[in-house]
């Protein structure tokens, strides 16, 4: 493929694959020009055209400029994009799957050959090179992990997991973007209440969520040792976490990354 071994093509250039495209560029190991995006419609790829992103409406040609091959379309148009494709597809190609609930017997076997698939989910910080990416593939394929972490290790950090984990994954890392931003935004509204302005609240509450999870990450302490550290007999920290938990804070965060799960292990198999 010479040249064209290392471009990146991203097919469905929506918003994790915008996210993806955003964050390999920002991490400076990777060229605009070097990746290739697709979308239905030529209008919604205008903005990245000007910013250097080679873009195209036909995803065969993306496929015929690249090796590598991000698959970012919904689990609904999965199957249609892969007929497309298919012809231009060889085993000299990569598929790095972004489809919730797509399995890697399922893509190959959708494909009809045997070439490497690994499937990635990262989230959607992976624009800002934040993300927490999740890969796994067939043992036989593990050398394509190693490429698949080498690309995603530069926009966040990357775990390898079982296969059968996959739809965990989605609903505590990707669908988890979600969930922690809506407490924030929680604690926020709490702030407003209790006499911050807005976009003052926002911040404060923002950057108290980042630095909790900054602690974590860096020092490697379960979270109960820091809640320790800020609540004190008859404190205020205490009661503030009690009032949330009689009310299911806990619970419900619980709760709904379950959810979440269950659907991502279906949402894909229901539309086969």
């Amino acid at each position: 493929m010479g040249k064209k071994s290392k471009n990146i093509s991203i097919i469905g250039c929506g918003n994790i694959g915008s996210a993806i495209a955003s964050g390999l560029v920002n991490s400076k190991k990777y060229k605009s020009s070097e990746i290739i995006l697709t979308r239905r419609r030529s209008k919604d790829l205008e903005e990245f055209a000007s910013q250097g992103f080679n873009t195209t409406v036909d995803n065969k040609k993306a496929v015929n400029e690249s090796r590598i091959i991000i698959l970012a379309v919904t689990p609904q148009q999965l199957n249609a994009v892969i007929e497309d494709i298919k012809p231009n597809v060889t085993n000299n190609h990569v598929i790095l799957s972004v489809v919730s609930g797509a399995s890697v017997k399922q893509i190959k076997n959708h494909f009809e050959m045997d070439l490497p698939v690994v499937r990635v989910m990262p989230n959607t910080a992976i624009a800002i090179r934040e993300s927490m990416t999740c890969i796994c593939a067939d043992e036989k394929d593990s050398s394509f992990i190693e490429e698949a972490k080498k690309i995603f290790d530069s926009v966040g950090k990357t775990i390898q997991i079982n296969e059968e984990l996959m739809g965990a994954a989605t609903a505590l890392c990707a669908c988890g973007t979600a969930f922690f931003l809506r407490a924030v935004r929680a604690a926020s509204q709490g702030g407003i209440e209790i006499g911050f302005h807005a976009h003052e609240a926002l911040i404060m509450a923002a950057q108290t969520a980042k630095g909790a999870a900054s602690m974590l990450l860096k020092e490697g302490k379960h979270p109960e040792r820091e809640i320790d550290k800020v609540t004190t007999p008859q404190g205020i920290t205490i009661s503030g976490l009690n009032q949330m938990e009689h009310n299911g804070f806990s619970s419900s965060m619980i709760k709904g990354i379950v959810t979440a799960a269950e659907k991502a292990q279906k949402i894909y198999s229901n539309n086969d």
